[in-house]
């Protein structure tokens, strides 16, 4: 059960969303209209400015430590309203006095909105906080209005705001004050605190997280953290963001429903009222499952409610030819006069439109650029893409308006000497999902997560580069297969996990069941934020319904442990440099 700071959090949530929360029962009130042409004539002047989002201005490993490295250092997630209410509580102590706007719906003052439409009405208040010794206490703070009077409403009557003020018996919800600028810096720690309890309720806590221990639930706070610092950065297309926001919103404006709708039941419920309670609760159930879906970085980009283009194989040509593609931004003679004089060519300035018109066995050359390309997310044929100079001559950049980057469906697809740079698309750099995808002497620059490799499909990596993933450099999926040989991984897992210290998954990350298959060999893994490969047995239940194949990861992570457990999964590691690594290789559930 949700304690009182989480329920007032939420309905302000909502009242944000919606500018329509039950701040306060109005049924009492309705018999008098409330209007803006009600009582006296002093016009309000206008609200001061409001102290300045400082969470706002911490980064995401910043906000991370706030919160899991800090408030709720250690905490599960039944703990997680106590301990916000400990760190409010602390802070309001410092000051019992100072000066706040009171943002609150409007319908608490109007009964006829069409007459204003604003998302709030604000009133300049003088708050008096005496917090409850019981930290599960109802936060709410003594007001009254303060001089000058002030409103972002310019004809509303004080009368109008004294009455309410009344009826409320001058207690206010806390999270629906906001500091004021000008006052001491105890007030300005009083904002900040304010602000971190909201964004928490706003945007990181679940009422369904209750099952969480304390590592799990810290990992679950970093991830939603995480999302937003995507949604903001626009790491994440708006529109898959606003459905994010506009689910999650609906989600909690149903939870205030059932709740309200089942504190009016006083007494036995009728049979009509225990279907309608079952049913408002199943609509909540099926909304948590997908909100859980949209969190989850794979299932979003991969899970059934994705809709994907299928793009058809199209395999050789008719005639048995293949087409070399030249792509470049100023075409010259020399660069197709090295071509076999047999070889049947094609000039593109455009790389989507030369990816498009592939069939397999076909080649497409790049010369020097920075080019984008939406195929890259569909890619089905067996083609060969080639830079033609350095790799770093040779830039394709993700276009920050999709969710995906570079997807291969192919059976046999190779990458040579090219840069990718991944900006602002979902998923991994590359997502590996059926087929063998071969990569020769690339760079890759990650920005969301590394290589990922789905059920079933391969990967080859030869002598290229990766670098800034925010998980792993390279993630297998359970029954894949990986060569990596003369590669550098370097600078990954940028984002802290559950443990409190840097992220695990600095290189390579195996997730088994069934088993993955990796080799590799003269690699170079310089990870400061993790272990070099890090590998992902099941939970201990599942465990035991299979046989034999991760029965070797109970017994702990000893030499022992870890040796059997290489060769369960088949595991080749030879002759690779591992720098600054917390260990070579970590187990964890």
């Amino acid at each position: 059960m949700a304690s009182s700071v989480a329920v007032q959090a939420e309905e302000g949530a909502a009242a944000r969303a919606s500018g329509a929360a039950k701040s306060s029962p109005r049924d009492c009130r309705r018999h008098r209209l409330r209007s803006l042409s009600q009582g006296g004539k002093e016009e309000a002047g206008p609200l001061p400015l409001e102290y300045p989002s400082r969470l706002g201005a911490l980064t995401g490993r910043e906000k991370a430590e706030l919160y899991s490295g800090g408030i709720l250092k250690g905490c599960k997630a039944e703990d997680s309203n106590e301990a916000i209410s400990k760190y409010l509580l602390e802070t309001l102590k410092m000051k019992e006095k100072w000066l706040g706007v009171w943002k609150t719906n409007p319908e608490l003052f109007f009964v006829n909105l069409e007459e204003i439409s604003v998302p709030y009405v604000g009133v300049l208040v003088e708050v008096t906080c005496k917090p409850p010794q019981d930290s599960c206490g109802n936060f709410k703070v003594s007001v009254s209005v303060a001089e000058p009077f002030s409103s972002n409403i310019a004809n509303i009557p004080r009368q109008l705001v004294e009455e309410v003020l009344e009826e409320m018996d001058h207690c206010v919800p806390l999270l629906e004050v906001y500091p004021i600028e000008g006052q001491d810096i105890v007030v300005i720690d009083i904002a900040m605190a304010l602000e971190t309890v909201r964004f928490f309720y706003d945007f990181l806590w679940r009422d369904w997280d209750d099952d969480e221990n304390s590592e799990t639930y810290a990992a679950l706070i970093e991830e939603r953290i995480k999302i937003w610092c995507d949604i903001q950065n626009g790491i994440i297309p708006a529109p898959i963001a606003h459905r994010f926001r506009r689910n999650l919103e609906k989600y909690k404006s149903m939870h205030l429903e059932l709740i309200h709708y089942q504190s009016n039941i006083k007494e036995a419920p009728t049979a009509e009222e225990a279907v309608e309670c079952w049913k408002k609760y199943y609509e909540l159930i099926m909304l948590c499952g997908l909100l859980k879906i949209w969190e989850d970085l794979h299932l979003r980009a991969h899970g059934p409610l994705t809709p994907r283009i299928l793009r058809r194989r199209r395999g050789r040509r008719d005639d048995g030819k293949t087409v070399t593609y030249v792509v470049a931004k100023t075409t010259t003679v020399e660069m197709v006069k090295e071509l076999s004089t047999d070889t049947h060519h094609a000039v593109e300035e455009n790389l989507n439109l030369a990816l498009d018109n592939c069939y397999s066995g076909d080649t497409v050359l790049i010369f020097p650029g920075e080019y984008k390309a939406t195929n890259l997310s569909m890619l089905t044929e067996d083609i060969t893409i080639k830079g033609v100079g350095r790799p770093e001559e040779i830039m394709i950049v993700s276009n920050p308006s999709h969710e995906n980057f570079v997807v291969s469906r192919a059976q046999n697809i190779k990458l040579m000497n090219i840069t990718l740079i991944q900006q602002g698309t979902v998923d991994g750099i590359i997502v590996v999902e059926s087929g063998h995808t071969v990569l020769e002497n690339c760079i890759l620059k990650c920005e969301g997560t590394g290589v990922c490799v789905l059920a079933g499909a391969s990967l080859t990596v030869a002598n290229s580069e990766i670098t800034g993933a925010q998980g792993a450099g390279v993630e297998l999926y359970p029954g894949s297969t990986a060569t990596l040989e003369g590669n550098k991984i370097h600078h990954c897992s940028n984002f802290r996990t559950s443990n409190g210290s840097r992220g695990s998954f600095g290189g390579i990350n195996v997730k088994v069941l069934p088993v993955p298959k990796l080799r590799m060999k003269n690699n170079y893994i310089y990870s400061n934020n993790g272990h070099a490969v890090t590998i992902i047995k099941p939970s201990d239940q599942l465990c035991a319904t299979v046989e034999g194949i991760v029965e070797c990861a109970a017994g702990g992570d000893g030499e022992d442990s870890v040796s059997k457990l290489m060769q369960e999964l088949k595991l080749e590691i030879n002759k690779n440099v591992l720098e600054e690594t917390t260990t070579d290789i970590g187990i964890i559930n």
